[in-house]
């Protein structure tokens, strides 16, 4: 058996380097920048009031409370074409421009108006300083200031400041498309009636749902049967297709799968029987230069094997610098146990953050074929070989969601 590091990177050092691109912003969410983003603009772009209030001479509020003189009013969006004078005041609303001689704002709770309409009067209740809820031009950007560096996810709040400096279009990595396959005649996902021998094709939904989850995007290439032209079709469609594939089931020793007698004719593949459980077949090699990873046929297999070769890799070939999940450490709640046979195992557990630590406990069933207790796992306890982990014992913990 190969150790999981040695088939991990085996894996990683063959798959093709990050792709540069450009994108829509409305289309740049979740992906990776290629190059340094740099303001060409002020952010703001001129000095403005944070709040409803006042605008003002910041000395006219000295020995407050001060009377002034209201001679307008500035709401955001407008500008107020006069000087403010000693004595005056501009009532201005959230995110107008500060009219020129005033230098501070004092907010509308700190003081009441008197008088006629022509002829208004504010009462200005305290002292302000200088500069008093007023954001500065350039107080977040200034022009020339980098403002992401390459390598930047870009999540929601990256793309509001994109937008704020009017970058329309975005330079990324490009979003890796993923396809799908499903091969056997014994698998079904017609929604009828199973005939003796048929199951129902969970692996190709299940593993579409990951690679979307996983921010990249996914291309069902179908359910095709054990028929060694339609499956070299199949193979080579997505391989134009697509930037990687996935195929489930038919990488096992001794296994005699068309799947595998077609990926060997057509590519460079390695077939290896890693040392852990789930998920100990694997294949991975390349079509054309397009990664494929031929995964377990077990459902629970199927998924963790993606999450330990296929997610990293992928997320490497979109830019990504952090590729694995998270690990920590946890406290087990009830004991883990296990049999020696010279493999890492992955416990599907139910992760609880309380009292300042994780904890985590079992999900369920842990055969490969039970997939409800992958559904219900917020993580997988790595349990090294040897017995197991006791009750109350330290584990580390891939955290899943």
């Amino acid at each position: 058996m190969i150790p999981l590091d040695e088939a991990q990177a085996h894996v990683f050092d063959r798959c093709p380097v990050p792709v540069a691109t450009t994108v829509a912003l409305d289309g740049a969410l979740g992906l990776v920048l290629a190059e340094a983003v740099v303001a060409t603009e002020a952010v703001p772009p001129f000095a403005n009031t944070a709040m409803d209030g006042f605008a003002l001479r910041s000395a006219d509020t000295i020995g407050a409370p001060v009377r002034l003189a209201v001679v307008g009013t500035l709401a955001a969006g407008a500008v107020f074409e006069q000087v403010v004078g000693r004595g005056e005041a501009v009532r201005i609303m959230t995110g107008a421009p500060m009219p020129s001689g005033a230098d501070a704002v004092v907010m509308v709770e700190r003081t009441s108006v008197s008088g006629p309409v022509d002829a208004e009067q504010v009462e200005v209740k305290v002292e302000v300083p200088v500069g008093n809820h007023v954001r500065n031009a350039g107080e977040d950007l200034e022009p020339g200031q980098v403002v992401f560096p390459a390598g930047t996810t870009i999540g929601p709040g990256q793309v509001g400041v994109l937008a704020s400096i009017n970058l329309a279009e975005v330079p990324v990595f490009r979003r890796p498309r993923v396809g799908v396959i499903s091969t056997g005649d014994e698998l079904v996902a017609d929604g009828g009636t199973l005939a003796p021998g048929q199951i129902r094709d969970s692996n190709r939904p299940g593993l579409l749902a990951l690679v979307q989850e996983s921010g990249f995007e996914g291309v069902d290439l179908g359910l095709v049967p054990d028929d060694e032209e339609a499956i070299e079709v199949a193979l080579r469609a997505g391989v134009e297709a697509c930037d990687a594939l996935l195929t489930t089931g038919g990488v096992s020793m001794g296994d005699f799968d068309y799947v595998k007698v077609v990926l060997d004719r057509i590519g460079d593949m390695r077939w290896m029987q890693v040392a852990i459980r789930p998920a100990k077949p694997l294949a991975f090699g390349t079509v054309d230069g397009v990664p494929v990873f031929g995964l377990p046929g077990n459902p629970v297999s199927s998924m963790v094997s993606f999450e330990l070769f296929a997610r990293p890799a992928l997320r490497a070939m979109a830019g990504h610098t952090a590729t694995e999940r998270p690990l920590v450490r946890a406290v087990a709640d009830g004991a883990m146990t296990r049999r020696v046979d010279g493999k890492t195992h992955f416990a599907r557990v139910v992760v609880d953050y309380r009292d300042g630590a994780y904890h985590v406990s079992s999900a369920g069933g842990q055969g490969s074929h039970q997939l409800t207790a992958m559904a219900g796992a917020d993580g997988l306890a790595v349990l090294p070989d040897g017995d197991g982990v006791a009750d109350g014992a330290e584990v580390e913990v891939l955290i899943l969601r």
